[in-house]
């Protein structure tokens, strides 16, 4: 992607952003699985996702939560090495979920922002203050999502998701640039 202009309305969101949930399955991966006779073998993750990760943590103080309903040792031992901290592995009701984290982080569902693919995903979108869904995602995703991803889930799509909120939280006046109404991402 050359470029993506930002709305004003999604940079208000995004400097609000203190963490960021995402989806697995068909977010940090393209939603595939390998499996042998032991269960599931393998998941291919995309490093640059994991860069996303860190470059929110260092630029932007935004944490990192994985939310996923598969009970899975991979997403556990990426996780650990994302230093991810907020890991909720076999998570059937993603708002429970949501809600647990909000109450014990003290935080307000517009400080959380959500990246997700699926119907089990769509609950938690509405109910946060910025959302995001990979290219390939469902079509009630699609249309409920403030940002649609350029890049497919297992390709990038976290990363890019990423890269706006620090672009945003960047350049918003509380962080020593100047507010525009909209900024170019390259």
């Amino acid at each position: 992607m050359l470029g993506a202009e930002l709305s004003r309305s999604f940079i208000e969101k995004a400097t609000r952003i203190r963490l960021l949930l995402t989806d697995c399955d068909g977010v940090l991966t393209d939603a595939g699985v390998y499996y042998s006779a032991d269960g599931e073998a393998l998941k291919r993750f995309s490093m640059r996702d994991g860069m996303g990760v860190e470059r929110l943590r260092q630029l932007a103080d935004v944490e990192t939560g994985i939310v996923t309903g598969e009970d899975s040792p991979i997403v556990a031992r990426r996780a650990e090495k994302l230093h991810i901290v907020e890991l909720h592995l076999g998570a059937k009701n993603k708002h429970q979920v949501l809600s647990d984290i909000l109450e014990r982080r003290q935080l307000d569902p517009e400080q959380v922002a959500y990246i997700g693919d699926d119907v089990n995903d769509q609950a938690v979108m509405q109910a946060v203050g910025l959302t995001a869904c990979p290219a390939d995602a469902e079509d009630n995703i699609l249309r409920i999502a403030d940002y649609i991803c350029q890049k497919n889930g297992g390709h990038g799509a976290f990363r890019e998701f990423a890269e706006r909120i620090i672009q945003a939280k960047i350049s918003s006046p509380t962080h020593g640039t100047s507010s525009k109404k909209s900024i170019l991402i390259n």
